[in-house]
């Protein structure tokens, strides 16, 4: 089943470019690397995609739930709590990770991480009351999905 990309228009045409290039144009953007997450819907149970900045921390990669600074979690991530198995394409490599919300001092290491690529998660932490949730996602053995 084709994944429904992003709503948000100009996240859906990053992602167009992103899938019809194998990632030669997209997964560089803004001057940060970007990634494609599919999730599973955590109501319809339907493959859903969007793109994000990532960074990596060994061989495990690591987002953000920022969804722009807004008083509610992005819908990606309340997918991956309820399904924490997913896909990502980086570049045109595509693998299965399972996901994990980082916590204590590994999630401030991982912050200050995230917040070095992309100052603007301090200004979003600002903005909201909720904690932004930092997230790890660990490649699968291939057997695994």
């Amino acid at each position: 089943m084709n994944p429904t990309d992003s709503p948000i228009d100009w996240v859906a045409r990053h992602i167009k470019e992103y899938v019809e290039t194998d990632g030669r144009k997209g997964h560089r953007r803004w001057g940060v690397t970007t990634l494609l997450l599919t999730t599973l819907g955590r109501r319809s149970g339907r493959p859903r995609r969007t793109a994000l900045i990532y960074g990596t921390d060994g061989d495990r990669l690591v987002v953000v739930g920022s969804n722009g600074g807004a008083d509610a979690h992005p819908a990606w991530y309340l997918n991956l709590m309820a399904d924490p198995v997913a896909e990502v394409q980086v570049g045109a490599e595509k693998f299965a990770v399972t996901a994990a919300k980082a916590s204590g001092e590994d999630r401030e290491r991982l912050w200050a991480m995230m917040a070095a690529l992309w100052p603007d998660y301090d200004r979003y932490r600002k903005q909201t009351v909720r904690a932004i949730p930092v997230v790890v996602l660990d490649p699968l053995p291939r057997q695994s999905r």
